[in-house]
């Protein structure tokens, strides 16, 4: 495909919609000899108490000679609306779910007034609706719309007393694998972000700061697949952004949530914010302990001239300890449209892991035991984390038009040790030979600082031009030892030891131009440009990595809003994914004695093509959103096991296999994806997503011995999940989620199916103050890796579980805040800019 003839004739389509919208007339027709003139009617629908615009009320004009249907619309997410009519004699009705229906006899607009404005509509609660019926603060769990979903974590029983890690675990489109390894749609190149901006809290290790994200400081899960220019280009698979919670009600309000669970859960929560005339005051705080135990199985053949050598690996884990999250922060308003936002964030954790391996050695056959091996791994692991950020927003007169000024600075200190003890054992657990005693020590440390400027100008009616700078600079030390007990003494292992530093400096400037003709069409283009300055230094042997290079990264976006309801939009963008720190570090792990997991400071970046369109409907009761995409990516990296010419698995000096990321040639991925959100009926709520993938990977490997090996790889895939929340009594909620992952072809062999069942059920008490929650997640205790890898000399099936079935009882309570609202209904777009601190990014 020509991805310069298609992003040429995006860019085509966008500015003859340009021209369409600014020529006179703008494709309405004129007057004189043309069609009838058109007059436009506009206004907005709000609640009548807490002057909150309602999003999705219908406005219907009746002719008022036969009361027949003449035209209508919907409120978009600020509870405006705009109709285009014929001027005639109408009357209008305004209706939204659990509020009294409005009539508006007379409207502004007729012949001689071809515009006509009715202002505020204010729409009263319908006291019959109401009667002995709670009406919730609740958008739905999962909220849809073209450019992102929104997933409300609040509403989400199954994540009660959990962390980011699970949330994610539980979001469509979304996978996190044992490890904590997050992919979107089946690609693990996506980037994660706190609030908008690269942050600490998730740090360059986004499996261990996922894990020590508490579920109760999180508001949102923002995934967006094909981001504009407006966001940083790195992320071959999109963006996920995550939203911390923060009020800005007046007075003292807030929450406190309580956790006890199985295995080993215990943990405190407190979210309070108090506001006072110019100053807001904000923290979240989050101190809990969790032990997670982990199992996992490794069954390996080697086929040699004249033997096969078996063996057959088992592990057994117990991870975890205490740890503690704080942010604190304030807004102060110099005036309701300028506000100066700071906030500091602070992690702290002192974990204590317990792994065991058992390693189980044959020749030729299972009934032939030669050897018993069993390794100990005791680890200790401190993490200290800080953040701060200063955040201006200036919002101007016209709506829309607001410049925001982010700065933050971080600072993530990690220190590791652990002790190994094997021990060998004849096939009758008869000691073979002295014990071996190791050790190993890991100190790394990563320094952000990161400034950005965003400015969006509007102009005409709907359209906008938006520009913006940031500037990343990033610093990670690491300093690994291994050292081994022999002759008396601790003697360093050489081959494992090493100081590695890593420094990246990223600038970025970007430019969108977007508008929204009069008759549904909408359109966007785009372009960012980022400078990339990266350079890896291995003190050992003194080996310097220096790479530069700059990146143009376009996109456009094209829509058409169809009547009924319904949307469609055809986007394009190019990304990026940079080798991260530890698939750079060649000196990666040392717990496991049969296998080392590598970096590799040679590795490229990759970059990607993504199309994508998408389709949205919305009902009364529910909305359906659908996208096709394409993405296409040269230079995927891809962790693979090394191997010699014959095909046969690559050892080490040490005799251990090697696994490392490598460059591979290009991917070519198609999918089909559905997700919807249904109310059967006012007891009951329904949402799931389903996602069918087909990839094609053409990889040149270059083997251990330094030949190439090529290797074409077709894999086809699909996800699955459903949730059901129901109330069956008063008060009473119960939510029950299956998750379904199918088998896919890799590189090396085979992933199998994974799925899982969590179940949720949720009471208020005290008044309504009070929420318990008591969530099984993985019921069924299914949630396994397993999968199968093989060679024309080798073969092994892996089954790995990282944590096993958890049960929790949360106990939430709220100060000074409702559990109801007049609600704002539950479909369509989260109204969220994706800021907080710092607005658009």
């Amino acid at each position: 495909m020509n991805f310069q003839r298609l992003l040429g004739l995006i860019f085509i389509l966008c500015n003859t919609f340009a021209l369409l919208a600014q020529a006179p007339g703008g494709g309405r027709g004129g007057r004189g000899d043309g069609p009838p003139p058109k007059a436009t009617l506009t206004g907005k629908i709000i609640d009548s108490e807490t002057g909150e615009p309602l999003e999705f009320a219908t406005i219907t004009l009746f002719s008022r000679r036969d009361s027949s249907i003449v035209s209508g619309g919907i409120s978009d997410e600020n509870g405006r609306f705009k109709i285009e009519t014929r001027p005639r004699r109408c009357f209008a009705k305004v209706e939204f779910i659990g509020y009294q229906a409005k009539i508006i006899e007379r409207l502004p607009i007729n012949r001689e007034q071809l515009e006509g404005d009715l202002g505020e509509i204010q729409m009263g609660v319908d006291a019959t609706t109401l009667s002995g019926v709670e009406v919730r603060a609740e958008r739905s769990e999962m909220q849809l719309s073209l450019d992102k979903k929104v997933f409300n974590v609040g509403k989400d029983l199954a994540n009660q007393g959990g962390t980011a890690e699970e949330i994610l675990d539980n979001v469509p489109s979304v996978a996190v694998d044992i490890e904590g390894n997050v992919s979107l749609r089946g690609s693990s190149g996506v980037r994660i972000l706190v609030n908008g901006k690269p942050s600490s809290l998730i740090s360059s290790d986004n499996a261990g700061g996922l894990r020590s994200l508490p579920a109760n400081m999180i508001d949102q899960i923002e995934v967006i697949t094909n981001p504009s220019a407006r966001y940083e280009a790195e992320g071959m698979a999109g963006i996920i952004n995550i939203v911390l919670r923060k009020e800005r009600d007046k007075g003292l309000n807030g929450s406190f949530d309580v956790t006890a669970g199985v295995p080993t859960n215990y943990g405190l929560g407190v979210n309070l914010n108090y506001r006072k005339n110019k100053l807001n005051w904000f923290t979240n705080v989050s101190g809990r302990y969790r032990k997670n135990p982990g199992t996992g199985h490794l069954y390996q053949e080697i086929y040699e001239a004249d033997q096969t050598l078996i063996s057959d690996q088992s592990r057994d884990a117990l991870r975890g300890g205490p740890r503690l999250n704080a942010r604190f922060g304030a807004d102060y308003f110099f005036t309701p449209k300028d506000i100066l936002t700071t906030s500091l964030s602070y992690r702290l954790s002192d974990e204590n892991n317990l792994t065991t391996y058992e390693y189980l050695d044959y020749l030729n056959s299972i009934d032939n035991l030669v050897s018993v091996t069993l390794r100990e791994d005791d680890e200790l692991e401190e993490e200290l984390e800080l953040e701060g950020v200063l955040t201006y927003r200036k919002d101007f007169e016209r709506k829309g038009h607001e410049l925001v000024v982010d700065m933050r600075y971080s600072d993530n200190v990690e220190d590791e040790s652990s002790d190994f003890v094997e021990q060998y054992f004849s096939p009758l657990y008869v000691s073979t030979r002295p014990d071996s005693l190791q050790r190993s020590a890991n100190k790394e440390g990563e320094t952000r600082l990161q400034f950005q400027v965003d400015y969006v100008q509007p102009f005409a009616e709907d359209g906008k031009w938006e520009l913006g700078y940031r500037g990343s600079f990033r610093t990670i030390k690491n300093d690994y030892q291994v050292e081994e007990f022999g002759d008396g003494i601790w003697q360093t292992i050489t081959d494992y030891t090493n100081e590695f530093q890593y420094d990246e400096d990223i600038h970025a400037i970007y430019s969108i131009f977007g508008n929204k003709t009069a008759s549904g069409f909408s359109y966007q283009a785009g372009l960012r440009y980022e400078y990339s300055d990266v350079r890896t230094e291995q003190f050992k042997t003194n080996e310097v990595n220096p790479r530069s290079y700059g990146n143009f990264f376009p996109s456009a976006s094209v829509g058409y809003e169809l009547a009924g309801q319904n949307t469609v939009q055809l986007s394009y963008s190019r990304r990026i994914r940079r080798p991260r720190f530890w698939d750079l570090n060649p000196f990666f792990t040392f717990s496991d004695a049969r296998r080392d997991f590598s970096g590799n400071p040679d590795l490229d970046p990759e970059f990607s093509h993504s199309l994508e369109l998408g389709h949205i409907k919305y009902w009364e009761k529910g909305s359906l959103s659908s996208a096709i995409y394409y993405r296409h990516a040269t230079d995927i990296i891809s962790r693979i096991t090394l191997e010699n010419a014959d095909g046969s698995l690559f050892l080490n000096e040490g005799g251990k296999f090697v696994t490392r990321p490598e460059n591979l040639d290009t991917r070519d991925s198609y999918g089909l994806e559905f997700a919807f959100s249904y109310n059967p009926a006012k007891w009951w709520r329904l949402s799931g997503d389903l996602n069918g993938s087909r990839s094609v990977t053409t990889s040149g490997i270059t083997a251990a011995d330094g030949s190439s090996q090529e290797r074409d790889v077709t894999a086809y895939s699909w996800r699955g999940r459903m949730t059901s929340r129901t109330t069956i009594a008063k008060d009473v909620d119960v939510q029950l989620r299956f998750n379904y992952r199918s088998p896919r072809n890799t590189l090396q062999g085979r992933r199998l199916a994974i799925y899982s069942l969590d179940l949720g059920m949720s009471k208020d008490i005290l008044k309504k103050k009070g929420t318990l929650t008591l969530s099984a997640r993985d019921l069924l205790n299914s949630r396994r890796r397993r999968g199968i890898t093989q060679t024309e000399n080798s073969f092994q099936e892996s089954d790995f579980q990282w944590r096993s079935r958890q049960v929790t009882l949360t106990f939430s309570y709220r100060l000074n805040q409702q559990n109801k609202k007049r609600g704002r209904g539950n479909r369509g777009g989260s109204g969220f800019d994706g800021g907080q601190e710092g607005g658009e990014f």
